[in-house]
């Protein structure tokens, strides 16, 4: 399954009522949107029909968190679904994850593309060399262990999609600060020179599961209910709806 396959899948199923995506780029994925939509990429240059009431913002993430209120665009200030596929750095994705989460609730739910490259050459932060159809997918793939570290309460799922892998996040906390806390002591793991060391995991795919295990989970409708509920009673119930769909528990997937 490609990407664009699985975010397509993900509105059908979550059915958001708001949609927030950083790097537009051609617009390929926003067209998917059917709801009021946010999109912010600083060279943005559509190519498709966008079929959404949307915001276009030609900016960089950070200025555009840096509003005062980034999603006024929205009825209500917060976002269902999110897909962060901007600057391919993973400093950049840790820092948009942070941002995002901020505006989500329990029931949100975040997906960072690029996340598992599939050679070396592909996962370096510079693009020098990348000879497979063009891609680059950066060295996002080392915010999964950050998360997985410092965000233990998270459901965090590597998928095997087309063609760099996709994460999905879900149980987002925004009253939550410890990634942000911890940012400046991880970035020195974060940014090193090329040569990158990529992990086997993210290579061999070891650790990614088909999508359709989570497409297909008895999940969606939970996710849908508890959309208006707050506070930790709902990310409670609704990690109890996880854990029962029989989905890999994170401390699982380590």
């Amino acid at each position: 399954m490609d990407r664009h396959k699985l975010l397509q899948s993900l509105h059908e199923r979550l059915r958001p009522r708001t949609y927030f995506e950083i790097g537009v780029r051609k617009g390929r994925s926003l067209t998917l949107s059917r709801v009021p939509s946010v999109g912010v990429d600083p060279f943005f240059v559509l190519t498709r029909e966008l079929r959404c009431d949307v915001h276009l913002v030609r900016t960089t993430s950070d200025e555009f968190f840096a509003r005062r209120h980034p999603f006024a665009h929205f009825d209500q200030p917060v976002v269902d679904l999110a897909f962060i596929d901007g600057m391919h750095l993973a400093e950049f994705a840790l820092r948009d994850f942070i941002n995002t989460e901020r505006h989500c609730h329990p029931a949100s739910v975040i997906v960072i593309d690029d996340v598992l490259p599939r050679t070396v050459v592909e996962g370096g932060r510079g693009r020098v060399g990348t000879a497979i159809g063009g891609a680059w997918a950066g060295d996002v793939y080392k915010v999964i262990d950050v998360l997985r570290r410092h965000r233990p309460d998270l459901v965090v799922l590597e998928l095997d999609t087309r063609p760099t892998g996709t994460l999905v996040i879900m149980l987002p906390d925004p009253s939550d600060t410890t990634l942000a806390a911890e940012y400046d002591a991880v970035l020195p793991e974060l940014v090193v020179p090329d040569p990158q060391t990529v992990p086997g995991w993210a290579l061999e795919r070891s650790r990614a599961i088909d999508p359709r295990l989570l497409l297909d989970a008895p999940i969606w409708g939970a996710i849908r209910e508890a959309r208006e509920q707050r506070g930790p009673e709902a990310r409670e119930k609704l990690g109890a709806v996880f854990a029962g769909a029989g989905l890999p528990a994170v401390k699982e997937r380590r």
